[in-house]
Formats: C-alpha cells, structure tokens, sequence
C-alpha cells in the first residue's frame, strides 16, 4: 500500500548540481519530491548533456525565478575540433571531418572574434518553440525550420587549456546564449569544425558551483537537513537595492498600496523590507516619487 505524501509550503532557492543525463525538468521533479514541496520552478534550462548549477526556486522563490534565469551565466566547456556533428555536440552524428592544425595563437584569435555582442542562430536540437513544438522534435523527424539570428553577448572567454584538437574553455555570457554553437561558429571560423563534448555551468546570478549539491547528497540527508540547505528567498535578487520600510508603510506595501519614503529613491525594481529585517518582496518607484509594491511574498514557512 502506497501512502500520499503530504505537500509542504517551503520557501527558498536550492543549488543543485544537475547531474549528466538528467534534463532541467527531470532533476526539477526530483528536487521537488524530495523536499515535498508543493511548488517549484528551474531558472535556465542546462541540456541533458550538460552538468552543473541548476538554481531550483521552491514556493515562493518562484516569484523571483526570472531575475535569475535573466542573469548573466559563466560556463566550463570543452570544445573538440576537426568534428561536425549534427546536433553540435556530442550526442549527435557526426557530420564531416577534417584534419586540424591549429595553434594555441590561432585559437586563442577565433576566441577573442566571438567577444561582445554577436549574433547566433539556434540550434536545431534545442528546446525552443516553434508552432507549440520544441525545435528539437522537428530535428528529430528530420524537418529544418527557419531560425531567426539573435543577439547575445559574450563577456569574456579564457583558454584553460589547449592541445592538438582539444580545448577547454570558460565563457561568461547573457542568457540565451547557445555554447554548442558558439563552439560550431569558432570551429568554422577555424575551417575545422568543432563540436561541444562538455559543458558544465559554474555560475550564475551571483551563485556558484561549490555551493551546489548533488541529488545523491541530498537523498542522503534527512528533511531537516535538507530543508537547511535552502538559501533565502531574496537570494535570488540581492543585486537589486535594498529599502527598509517603517511598519506604516510595511503595512501600506502589505495592503498593495503605494508608500513615500524619505531620502532619495534609487529607479528600478527594489528589494523591500521590514524594520524587522522581514523579506516583503519586490517594489518599484512610480513618477509620483512614491514605492509602490510589484510582487510581495506570502508569510508561509520560509528560509
């Protein structure tokens, strides 16, 4: 006999370090049994190929998933040259081969090409929508839409290591930004080809890797324990401003009014708290000069 597992209203933002093979959907699901919770989101799909941090927002940290899936994000890659596949990574068939002789210099010089605001085309097999259908479903059945090229930026890319016909390389980058094809592109660009064999996400949004866990450890642990592992729910936004609001206007915020504020307002979305230091949620400031409340948190348990 199976007994139904009782939901539980828990608020916060864990770092998994989603595991190879795993979707962003699959280890979501996981993380969202193991802590029982009655609502989760991810914030930025890491393609089943790819391992690394995967923010999961749970309860009321959902309300603030985008800002994170909005940040910019640094990735470890591992790029082979002289091979083309069809799906830019390793997971597809390969395509055409070529002998690669290419220096570290040379390498190093289709790099730095691909830095600041560049245009990329999506991938076939990725998870975009076309008509209600991921892209990568018409890959699979052998159609090729039409993509728009995009504008992403790249901030910087450093060479980790380089031999022969593999590099290793760590890029950071706006949301958006495809690392398989950015690995295609630098392998064109070289008259090579490349494909991507690895890629693992090391941070984002002011998060990074070693503060991750791993489904494995978290199984491990009791509730309590995991429950501990939870960052706050403003976590997810601490590179807004801060205003700490007077219990008046806590109150006011609370009851979706409007509130002026002494001292100089910065523009923008604004973090807001209680003279308790009491996380109230999101507010912005209107023409009129006063702070009015965009998203406000509900005082459910919460870490």
């Amino acid at each position: 006999m199976q007994f139904k597992r009782t939901k539980r209203a828990i608020n916060g933002v864990l770092l998994l370090d989603k595991p190879l093979g795993f979707s962003s959907n699959q280890a979501l699901q996981k993380v969202k049994w193991l802590f029982s919770a009655t609502k989760a989101g991810h914030t930025g799909t890491l393609d089943p190929l790819a391992t690394g941090l995967l923010p999961i927002c749970l309860g009321e940290a959902t309300k603030f998933a985008q800002y994170v899936t909005d940040a910019n994000k640094t990735y470890l890659a591992t790029i082979k040259l002289g091979i083309t596949t069809n799906t830019g990574d390793a997971e597809g068939t390969v395509l055409a081969t070529k002998p690669v002789n290419v220096t570290k210099a040379q390498f190093e010089s289709a790099c730095a090409k691909f830095v600041g605001e560049i245009s990329q085309t999506p991938p076939m097999y990725s998870a975009l929508k076309h008509q209600g259908k991921a892209l990568y479903e018409y890959a699979r059945a052998g159609v090729e839409i039409n993509r728009k090229a995009r504008f992403v930026t790249i901030q910087r890319i450093t060479i980790d290591a380089f031999e022969a016909d593999l590099a290793t390389i760590t890029v950071t980058c706006s949301k958006g930004t495809y690392i398989r094809t950015l690995a295609e592109d630098i392998g064109a660009y070289l008259s090579c080809g490349a494909h991507l064999i690895g890629l693992r996400r090391t941070e984002t949004a002011g998060y990074v890797l070693p503060q991750s866990v791993t489904i494995e450890q978290l199984e491990a642990l009791p509730i309590e324990a995991r429950d501990a592992l939870l960052l706050p729910v403003d976590s997810a936004i601490e590179s807004l401003p801060k205003v700490i609001l007077n219990a008046d206007s806590s109150y006011c915020i609370l009851q979706g009014q409007a509130v002026w504020q002494s001292g100089k307002t910065p523009t923008g979305d604004l973090r807001l708290y209680g003279e308790d230091k009491q996380f109230l949620g999101l507010g912005f400031l209107q023409d009129d000069g006063k702070i009015a409340p965009k998203r406000l948190i509900q005082k459910t348990q919460s870490n």
